[in-house]
């Protein structure tokens, strides 16, 4: 029977001073407890700070990350962090490119607001010759040329640095609903898993809640998408903790297998 693995993909919400009881502050004990619960092997942060980072890095005691700032590729600006289980795997390559037309360096794509990047790891399972292709990204959320461009810029990246036959898992904020022309790219060659075949589908659809209790959750933005796995399970989780959502955005969660 093949090993069952798990990946999550959560914006986080960054440490926003004005979020007064929303803040990260009060909100990051709760939330690395909630990760540690659903205990992820492979969990792909959007909107994390360096400090944010650190944090997890410290708290998540069984995991290491990859992952740069976006704004000079070092510290400064959201990470796109990947982190992952070190007893489970081990980081054969890992690096950033920027959501750009020059995506080698630190830049804004077309009419991005801001930088935008997609941090990638090829992550070899501990003894044995499998490896699993990871990437985490966040797309603009005001250029629209920007997020169609993105899509396809991350799928040539994928077939790039990953080739055409391994394994992949693709997490992210894409700031796009089902459907839209950023996603289509993306679906054209990756399995969106909430679609999976043959599997349990948990929870509601939409996954961006502003931090608003009485909003279910009503746009599907985040997602995993797969190539070359088989997923068991999906799940949004929209638990409250003490009347408060830990994030604007829902954590989306698979479980899957590959050959």
């Amino acid at each position: 029977m093949a090993q069952s693995y798990s990946a999550m993909s959560y914006n986080i919400r960054y440490d926003n001073p004005s979020d007064g009881e929303n803040n990260w502050h009060k909100r990051k004990a709760d939330l690395v407890s909630q990760v540690k619960f659903y205990a992820p092997d492979i969990l792909g942060t959007q909107e994390a700070l360096s400090h944010m980072v650190e944090y997890l890095d410290e708290a998540l005691v069984d995991y290491d990350f990859v992952g740069i700032g976006r704004e000079d590729g070092k510290t400064r600006g959201e990470y796109a962090a990947l982190f992952y289980r070190k007893e489970k795997f081990e980081v054969q390559n890992q690096g950033t490119f920027w959501l750009s037309q020059t995506p080698s360096e630190p830049s804004k794509g077309w009419d991005a607001n801001l930088e935008r990047i997609c941090t990638y790891a090829e992550l070899a399972v501990r003894g044995s010759n499998r490896k699993i292709w990871t990437f985490n990204t966040h797309f603009d959320h005001r250029g629209k040329l920007a997020r169609a461009e993105s899509g396809k810029l991350i799928v040539e990246k994928i077939k790039e640095l990953a080739g055409e036959t391994s394994p992949v898992i693709l997490t992210g904020d894409f700031n796009a609903v089902p459907g839209s022309e950023p996603i289509e790219p993306l679906t054209a060659y990756l399995q969106d898993a909430r679609l999976c075949q043959d599997c349990v589908v948990f929870g509601q659809e939409g996954t961006s809640n502003g931090f608003d209790v009485n909003r279910a959750g009503d746009r599907r933005i985040d997602y995993i998408f797969t190539r070359d796995v088989r997923v068991a399970k999906y799940a949004v989780f929209s638990e409250l903790l003490n009347g408060r959502y830990l994030s604007d955005h829902h954590p989306v969660f698979i479980e899957f297998t590959w050959d």
